[in-house]
């Protein structure tokens, strides 16, 4: 529909944000302009404008009332019309599924004076770029590539990579410098002015200045040679080709030694692939794609949006920003990004020559990813029809949750949902649950968690509590039954053509044949059904509890690591976490610490007679204990618990708190 004359004619002439409306009050909509008045009558007015076949389609149908907050430049509007879009997530607007900032690394410069942190720094992964002086590369569109680079630059360049607190407090070298992948500033004496040599170098790699960096290390690598240190020649010579493989996988687009990323567009439909290749130092390095579906604006307000949003996160931006169309407000953007970096910034939109190529590559790379990205649709499509089909689902479960509980011999007990979109893990929705109101019991405890699950459903904006379509549960008949009682109580409708699904996947010992199949238990259904390897439709559910039970596993395991990870001096009344570290440090181990004498322990830094004392008579207590079989050390082994970074950092815990239940749910 057009909004009436006279709305049209109240708006404003200054620069501001206009927020669209539809019937109920809810913003589908939010642009700036220069003009407001003649940017929104652009949408209504037939007149040869890109905008006013976008409100004659299903964002005009939309429309029932406008709104603007005029500001005092079209700056303070961009900044405006970034946050409104996040605020109220119109339906409209170009929305980035995964704005997560990307993966830099940063550098500091190396100080001869200073402290021994800014004399020996060492090269980090963060996510947020900020106005300090550093040093930052990148963005790397995955951990993976980040790591991989980390790698290379601890193998041949040696920069540290512990903690400035490690670096402070080791007494002794640690295994990277064992394994020659770190010079152990920590320990060793390294003199300032080489580890900067080393920081030189590494910034030389990451900022693509390969030739330089060639050139610098042959020289040196000539002179050690020379003088016949043949071990350091030698680590030089790695470097070298080290460097000369990297060049090698490197794919040149242009002459240019400039930082660019490229932004590129396809169309097909209402759905819209944006992509943007990153260039660094002239080489292709990377790209990203998103994807935008019921989208019916210009290409440029398409790219123009894209650009906000993705900047706006804090993540790398480069020299140039290059684009295949005019965008609206380029100066305010490029003073904006400018502002960001700290240093000019060009956006540019070429007609010809290299920049032009570019951008069709970048097109050209849009189309492919679309073709690809829709190929995908198509057999995600086609798989989750079959599994309704096989389940007898009244529609293809497009969202699958499913949960499993973790404990041993009921201590620690936690429990794990993950979700599935389309068939793949959706990580930024999966949660990890603490579960303390029962003790070895999983019944209850898949009864308490699915309780506080479900009471979260239409009460939060938060996705990851979002209604599912059908629901997992790790276990067989008795667990499928609790997770039904506590769906009835909540008053959750089940089955029919709105209502959720619920299915049990566990094994059924086969006597016959000595295995223990997979099997699918249905409500109401009394015959289960195997879960055949040579069916993909259903195996994609046994995925999804496989990832179900890593996940809570996992998080079981790093609970049970916090309270393990504890040394016998932990529990030696008087002695703090301080001294505890100078005792460590000053014996090397508690089996030191534990022969000592008490005059011995007395001069160790930070000690007195009395905390000596102290620790003599904890550890005679132990003996005696010891020897009747009455004490049980408490010097457990570490646990590994790695996490993966992409899924930890994105991962809320919810604390299950059964007191508190009704009052945070």
């Amino acid at each position: 529909m057009a909004l009436a004359a006279e709305v049209l004619d109240r708006i404003p002439t200054e620069p501001g944000v206009y927020l669209f409306k539809d019937a109920r009050g809810g913003v589908v909509y939010v642009g700036k302009a220069k003009n407001l008045r003649t940017r929104v009558r652009q949408y209504f007015r037939e007149g040869g404008d890109a905008r006013f076949f976008v409100a004659a389609g299903f964002l005009g149908r939309a429309v029932t009332d406008v709104e603007t907050i005029v500001v005092t430049s079209s700056k303070e509007a961009l900044l405006l019309e970034n946050h409104l879009i996040k605020k109220h997530q119109p339906k409209f607007n170009v929305k980035l599924r995964d704005d997560k900032q990307y993966l830099v690394l940063r550098l500091v410069d190396s100080r001869a004076e200073g402290t021994k942190r800014e004399q020996f720094p060492r090269v980090e992964v963060v996510r947020n770029i900020r106005d300090d002086a550093a040093n930052y590369f990148g963005p790397y569109h995955s951990a993976t590539s980040a790591r991989e680079t980390l790698r290379t630059l601890n193998r041949h360049f040696q920069l540290r990579t512990c903690t400035d607190h490690v670096l402070e407090t080791r007494g002794r070298p640690c295994l990277q410098y064992q394994i020659k992948r770190c010079s152990g500033p920590c320990a060793v004496d390294v003199t300032p002015a080489s580890y900067a040599e080393q920081v030189d170098d590494v910034k030389m790699f990451l900022s693509g200045k390969n030739a330089e960096l060639l050139t610098r290390l042959r020289t040196r690598m000539t002179v050690r040679a020379d003088r016949e240190d043949f071990e350091v020649a030698a680590v030089l010579r790695d470097s070298i080709g080290a460097v000369e493989r990297t060049l090698a996988k490197q794919h040149i687009v242009q002459d240019d030694f400039v930082d660019q990323d490229v932004w590129g567009i396809y169309r097909e439909a209402d759905c819209v692939e944006v992509v943007v290749l990153f260039v660094r130092a002239g080489k292709l390095v990377g790209r990203r794609a998103f994807q935008q579906k019921d989208q019916e604006l210009p290409d440029a307000a398409v790219i123009g949006e894209h650009l906000q949003q993705y900047y706006a996160t804090g993540t790398f931006v480069p020299d140039e920003v290059v684009v295949g169309v005019e965008l609206d407000d380029a100066e305010v953007v490029a003073e904006w990004l400018g502002t960001a970096r700290g240093k000019k910034v060009k956006i540019v939109e070429p007609r010809r020559g290299v920049r032009a190529r570019l951008v069709e590559l970048a097109d050209r790379n849009a189309a492919a990813s679309a073709t690809s990205r829709r190929s995908k649709d198509a057999d995600a499509d086609a798989l989750l029809a079959k599994v309704a089909k096989h389940l007898e689902l009244r529609r293809p479960p497009r969202r699958i949750e499913c949960f499993d509980i973790a404990h041993i011999q009921g201590t620690d007990t936690v429990a794990a949902m993950v979700t599935f979109i389309d068939g793949v893990p959706a990580r930024a929705l999966y949660r990890k649950f603490k579960v303390r109101s029962v003790d070895n019991n999983d019944f209850a405890a898949m009864y308490e968690v699915l309780t506080r699950r479900f009471k979260r459903v239409g009460g939060e904006e938060d996705p990851a509590w979002a209604h599912p379509d059908l629901l997992v549960i790790d276990g067989g008949k008795g667990q499928l039954g609790m997770a039904v009682a506590a769906l009835t109580d909540l008053g959750v409708p089940l089955g029919g053509d709105t209502g959720l699904e619920v299915i049990g996947l566990a094994k059924e010992r086969d006597l016959e044949a000595g295995t223990a199949p997979d099997r699918i238990y249905r409500r109401n259904v009394k015959d289960s059904i195997p879960l055949r390897q040579n069916s993909p439709e259903l195996y994609v559910l046994a995925r999804i509890r496989d990832e179900a039970h890593r996940f809570a596993n996992t998080f079981h395991q790093d609970r049970r690591s916090k309270g393990s990870l504890r040394s016998e001096l932990d529990s030696i009344p008087g002695i703090g976490a301080t001294r505890r570290q100078r005792l460590l440090k000053q014996f090397g181990s508690v089996r030191a610490i534990r022969t000592a004498t008490v005059e011995e322990l007395a001069k160790a830094p930070g000690m007195n007679r009395k905390a000596a004392d102290q620790v003599a008579r904890y550890f005679v207590e132990v003996a005696k204990q010891e020897e009747t079989g009455t004490h049980v050390t408490e010097n457990r082994a570490e646990i590994d618990t790695d996490f993966d970074a992409n899924v930890e950092g994105r991962v809320g815990d919810v604390d299950l708190d059964p007191l508190a239940a009704d009052a945070d749910l």
